[in-house]
């Protein structure tokens, strides 16, 4: 099973439009939001990244981001949540945005942590517990790359927009 998993698209159309290319590359199963899809404003742009998202309502799962409001939730063929619970070959992954959600109060009973929100992706081991930022597709931060996850039954990897591999971990061996 693949997942794709993107954060943080802030409405930005001409990032968005990149996501058919990344599916066609990667060919998920299944692709995990983890909220901030759209503007702050309910303009143009928010609509034409939802036609690019709903093509794939089918494998959608969403997470909430704190600029995500009801206007959003209207236009997306797919459900929002505060957060995503997984079992990937036995290991057990919380999907969230990060506002709500801490790394500083991962349940016990979590093997692996994925967030958006603060645009900087990483991948680091916090006692025991591995912690994962997708960064962001569109406005990434502290001169970090624009990026996205990939999450397979043995590797998380992070990816640029190009696909290129910038961080890797080993989680199931």
């Amino acid at each position: 099973m693949k997942y794709l998993v993107i954060s943080d698209i802030h409405g930005k159309i001409e990032y968005a439009k990149r996501i058919d290319d990344i599916v066609k590359r990667e060919q998920p199963n299944k692709f995990i939001l983890l909220g901030d899809l759209y503007d702050d404003y309910s303009g143009r742009s928010n609509i034409e990244v939802s036609y690019i998202l709903n093509k794939y309502k089918d494998i959608i799962m969403c997470t909430r981001g704190n600029c995500d409001n009801s206007f959003d939730e209207s236009i997306s063929d797919f459900v929002f949540k505060d957060y995503i619970e997984l079992t990937i070959n036995n290991k057990n992954f919380f999907f969230t945005h990060g506002h709500r959600y801490g790394i500083d109060n991962i349940p016990d009973y979590i093997d692996v942590y994925v967030f958006g929100h603060l645009h900087t992706g990483l991948i680091k081991t916090i006692e025991n517990k591995i912690v994962v930022n997708t960064g962001s597709l569109s406005v990434p931060r502290k001169n970090t790359e624009h990026s996205y996850l990939m999450i397979d039954d043995k590797n998380i990897i992070l990816k640029d927009i190009n696909g290129n591999i910038i961080d890797k971990k080993v989680y199931n061996n």
